[in-house]
């Protein structure tokens, strides 16, 4: 591991239990009964936890979704092919992808990063160009890539999450585009947890039953083919994983060593957010879960982990959609506790009608 990567997962501290009772105190004394705006009580007081203030501000929100392309799809897993991945990264740059709507809809910016998508696409406005390489090879036959380039996708990630730090961000979300990219995070889950592959793996951009039977078989021959790899979650992110799988990793680790909260989108987002609390398991405490995937395997990990997520409206598209839905409760959940009147300033009574 390199010396910036090793200082990066060296810095993040764990975190209290619960928030300063100072935020509890006043949660308590907003003019409604205690805890009767549930969860959302609960996101700002996370979001106090992890910022360690009592005083929130509203958060400057960016979203980040890295692009690339995977060598696996030579192998049929997906219904699509791999130029959709370039294709649908000049959809985002564009504004017009999902995404896009989603992140304005949170007044969040969206950043499209392309870390390893196998085209050139020269100076287009609206892509962040960190391409570590054009893909991965294909990891049922070997590795995906070599430990040298997983981190350095990890340090793209990290180097940007640093970079919104100084910019003063303070929410940031994760997403990803890659087509075949439900593999190599069915992999993870697979290798990392562990699981069996046929519990974590899904139907992906929506295969059919034999094309998903095919999917499982592949995952298990690039376990078998790299099994001596996996068990260290760095050598197992670069022999079965992606190029945004650890770039997100990246982003959610230095991300936790500036006190940043991080909204982990869907199935791949948490597949890297699982390498990243193996390498550091302090930086578990510093992630919401935005939504419940659609895609098998992501229930599975969520129990594993004792998380609960924000939402469950069957997503399962990827982008950062779900990170962009989750933004607008924390921002509910911020804006009830900086702008709400309290029973000791509103002159309200906080004493419950005896009961006849």
């Amino acid at each position: 591991m390199n010396e910036t990567l090793r200082q990066i997962i060296d810095s993040i501290q764990p975190l209290p239990d619960a928030p300063p009772e100072t935020v509890l105190t006043h949660l308590d004394d907003l003019t409604k009964p205690p805890g009767s705006l549930g969860r959302l009580e609960e996101f700002a007081a996370r979001f106090c936890l992890i910022r360690g203030t009592d005083a929130p501000e509203m958060p400057k929100k960016a979203i980040f979704t890295f692009a690339a392309d995977h060598g696996v799809t030579e192998a049929g897993v997906s219904a699509y092919p791999k130029e959709v991945t370039r294709q649908m990264v000049l959809n985002m740059a564009s504004g017009g992808a999902a995404i896009n709507v989603l992140a304005r809809h949170a007044d969040a910016e969206c950043r499209v990063v392309d870390v390893g998508v196998d085209a050139d696409f020269g100076p287009v406005p609206g892509v962040v160009h960190r391409k570590v390489r054009r893909g991965t090879a294909n990891l049922a036959i070997g590795p995906a890539m070599s430990p040298t380039e997983a981190e350095a996708a990890i340090g793209v990630g990290a180097s940007l999450a640093l970079e919104a730090a100084n910019d003063g961000f303070s929410l940031l979300g994760t997403g990803e585009m890659g087509i075949g990219n439900t593999t190599p995070s069915a992999a993870l889950f697979a290798a990392l947890l562990p699981a069996d592959p046929e519990r974590v793996t899904g139907r992906g951009t929506g295969i059919d039953d034999g094309r998903l039977r095919a999917k499982i078989d592949v995952i298990r021959l690039g376990l078998n083919n790299n099994r001596n790899r996996l068990g260290d979650p760095l050598l197992a992110l670069a022999a079965v994983g992606g190029l945004e799988i650890a770039a997100i990793c990246g982003l959610i680790l230095a991300a936790a060593s500036r006190r940043i909260p991080v909204i982990v989108d869907g199935f791949i987002s948490s597949a890297a957010a699982l390498v990243a609390f193996r390498l550091q398991p302090n930086a578990r405490a510093y992630l919401f879960f935005s939504h419940l995937s659609h895609e098998a395997g992501h229930r599975i990990f969520l129990d594993a982990i004792g998380a609960r997520p924000m939402l469950d409206l069957d997503l399962r598209l990827g982008e950062g959609t779900g990170a962009a839905l989750a933004m607008t409760l924390i921002d509910a959940g911020i804006r009830i506790y900086r702008e709400m009147n309290t029973f000791s300033g509103a002159g309200v009574s906080r004493t419950r009608a005896a009961t006849p």
